[in-house]
């Protein structure tokens, strides 16, 4: 039997009050309500809910925050912190989106070169 799922549907949950330490490793979109402490790396997109606390470093290809997440992120397309959502911690992805009352604490490189870089050779 075939996989019907489209690719945005989510496939695994986090609930709320649950707690996670290790490594996880995604494929598809995953969404996290409860606490997380490690890795998460993979394909797909990472979804941050409202009231999670997430302390990782995250590579994926899309990430969604309405929650906390505090670590490292190298983010293959996208990034958007939503109003109730906080990082803390180094960011590089090629798009970032910050909606109003969101917050960002770190430092930020967008594209596959640093500005300083791009400054340098032209």
């Amino acid at each position: 039997m075939a996989d019907k799922r489209a690719d945005g549907d989510i496939i695994a949950f986090l609930g709320r009050g649950t707690e996670f330490d290790g490594k996880l490793i995604i494929k598809g979109s995953i969404r996290i309500d409860g606490e997380f402490k490690g890795e998460i790396l993979g394909s797909g997109t990472l979804i941050i809910g409202e009231g999670a606390n997430v302390e990782a470093d995250i590579a994926v290809d899309n990430l969604l925050i309405f929650g906390g997440v505090k670590g490292n992120c190298h983010i293959g397309e996208r990034v958007e912190i939503c109003s109730t959502g906080k990082l803390v911690g180094n960011l590089k992805t090629p798009a970032f989106i910050v909606q109003e009352g969101a917050t960002f604490d770190g430092d930020c490189q967008m594209g596959s070169k640093t500005a300083r870089e791009s400054l340098e050779e032209g």
